[in-house]
């Protein structure tokens, strides 16, 4: 598990400084001084930041924002080029400019030594590179910022594909996610506009998904699970894992020789029927979505192979992504609401699979679905893209400040990617007639037999569970209040205000009651001609009279300015 701790005072233990130091660097360096400032730095860093050479600048000056901060990920590192490339894929969180810069971000570095990668193998697997495999080339056929791959062959005479993690990754990726956790507080303190996307939290699932990419024992248990998906299917295929020279840090599958399906000119030499590599390919991706809710989520070219008889093989399972039913079905709803040019329903519905802090406008919300289906409905099928369609769909999420779950993002994004191969083997591909059966099947399932016996099954279970347990929690919580260890807070929106206000009405009706009676008391001494007289009139009656109207002034002045008595 990545350690990742946030930092609190850095100035005081300098603790990871130097990179923090170099980050910076780069930072000014391609221009972004202005940034380093706003998120007030200087005083975790302290002296630190003094090291940093603000002056020094590479010459960026022609170059666009966009354009700088993708040189800038590409001099961070791995880290940051896997960061780059994530954010690439989310409208809803940058603007478009910077999407297809952050889109130009590769994933290759130079290979490491292949020492380096003998010392894994031998650590890792607890025996010499000899006793487990009969040939190992130095050279790897591929290398990435997380590890590399190399042909190889067992003691079986099995070929293999050998992928081996580059010494100290998880350590440099702690390091920068501890960094950039920091920096992603600091931005959410001082930077309004960014505070919303909560970087923190992007930080924090950035951080989930490059913990489970650097897990190759994760990686092999979802090869072995999509693999599961498809025994009946003979034309999918997903490489056989070896567990008994596998670990965290190397991964031993079967070495498949295909074709990439981007290579759409090698296909064609070869025969192969491209229509139908297309609809299988995306009736793979489709399936794993919709029928088993555990997909791949990065099916990029480089990742789909093809083999002979137009047989699909899937590789490199470091990113896979989960839906659970009930987020499966809303996202069907929000499908087929807009199919139906429902935007009403739509509106609703897009409200179902995002979170918000405040909950949008929905007439206007409405408004702009309707624009929305307007401008990519109201064609022929065949020319609606849906990548182009969810891709806006994000963009149209951003305005309204809502936020879309991870799940629906990968679902998303996994869609989006499969569309655009398809589109290349076949212009005149319609992922939505290609998709209509699978959500079809999605609605029929809701009402199937089975379906709703499992639902009932379920809701007596959980009702029998409250009705056992529920005297028991009660008598705790009664145990908890004799002990004085639980007490109750309410309060009521207005009361106090109500409060004052009936104090100030008995209070005026108390005050007049007292003006009231000191005009009958008057009255009565004067008719009683109680002495002392003044001019035959009683003096204490005369006296009650002047109290009685200089209290009744105060009290209609009070009234008339609305205070209180």
């Amino acid at each position: 598990m990545l350690s990742i701790r946030k930092i609190g005072v850095i100035g005081r233990t300098y603790r990871n400084l130097n990179r923090y130091s170099q980050i910076l660097g780069i930072l000014f360096k391609y221009g972004f001084g202005d940034l380093v400032e706003t998120l007030k730095i200087d005083q975790y860093l302290e002296i630190g930041l003094q090291m940093i050479s603000r002056k020094k600048r590479a010459r960026v000056e022609k170059s666009t924002r966009a354009e700088r901060i993708r040189m800038a990920f590409e001099e961070l590192g791995p880290t940051y080029i896997k960061l780059g490339q994530v954010l690439s894929t989310r409208p809803d969180l940058v603007p478009p400019d910077f999407v297809a810069e952050l889109a130009k971000l590769q994933d290759e570095v130079p290979p490491f030594p292949f020492n380096d990668a003998r010392k894994i193998v031998e650590a890792e697997l607890g025996k010499p590179l000899e006793d487990v495999f009969t040939t190992f080339d130095e050279k790897p056929l591929a290398s990435a910022s997380i590890g590399q791959v190399h042909r190889a062959e067992r003691l079986d005479g099995e070929t293999v594909a050998v992928k081996v993690q580059r010494p100290g990754i998880k350590k440099i990726i702690e390091v920068d996610l501890e960094i950039m956790l920091h920096l992603a507080t600091l931005a959410e303190k001082h930077i309004e506009e960014l505070s919303f996307h909560r970087p923190v939290k992007i930080v924090e699932e950035f951080a989930k998904t490059l913990e489970r990419e650097l897990d190759y024992g994760i990686e092999s248990s979802s090869m072995e699970r999509v693999a599961g998906q498809f025994l009946d299917t003979p034309h999918v295929y997903i490489p056989k894992v070896f567990r008994d020279t596998s670990s965290a840090r190397v991964l031993t599958t079967e070495f498949i020789d295909g074709i990439k399906i981007s290579s759409v000119e090698e296909l064609e030499s070869g025969n192969y029927d491209k229509k139908l590599i297309t609809r299988r390919g995306t009736d793979i991706c489709l399936s794993q979505i919709f029928d088993h809710g555990f997909f791949h989520a990065d099916p990029h070219p480089g990742n789909i192979f093809v083999l002979p008889d137009n047989v699909i093989c899937l590789l490199d399972f470091g990113m896979v992504g989960t839906i659970d039913r009930n987020t499966k079905e809303r996202f069907v709803d929000l499908v087929d609401s807009i199919v139906r040019r429902d935007d009403t329903m739509a509106a609703h519905q897009i409200l179902k699979i995002t979170s918000w802090e405040e909950e949008p406008d929905l007439r206007l919300l409405e408004k702009d679905v309707a624009d929305f289906m307007g401008r990519h409905l109201y064609k022929p099928l065949k020319e609606i893209n849906l990548g182009k369609l969810l891709h806006e769909l994000l963009e149209l999420a951003a305005l309204y400040r809502l936020r879309i779950y991870p799940d629906i993002f990968l679902m998303m994004k996994a869609l989006t990617a499969v569309e655009g191969i398809a589109r290349r083997l076949d212009p005149d591909f319609d992922m939505v007639t290609q998709s209509a059966p699978f959500v079809a099947k999605v609605k029929r399932n809701r009402f199937s037999p089975k379906r709703i016996e499992g639902d009932i099954v379920r809701l007596i279970s959980q009702s029998y569970q409250f009705i056992h347990e529920f005297p028991r929690d009660l008598l705790e919580i009664t145990r908890l209040i004799r002990q004085q260890k639980l007490s109750f807070k309410h309060s009521l929106e207005g009361f106090d205000r109500m409060l004052s206000t009936h104090d100030q009405i008995s209070n005026r009706i108390s005050f007049s009651i007292v003006i009231a009676a000191l005009i009958i008391g008057s009255a009565l001494i004067v008719i009683s001609n109680t002495p002392p007289l003044f001019y035959g009139i009683s003096q204490i009656g005369i006296i009650g009279f002047l109290a009685a109207a200089i209290l009744g002034i105060w009290l209609l002045v009070a009234i008339l300015k609305k205070g209180s008595l």
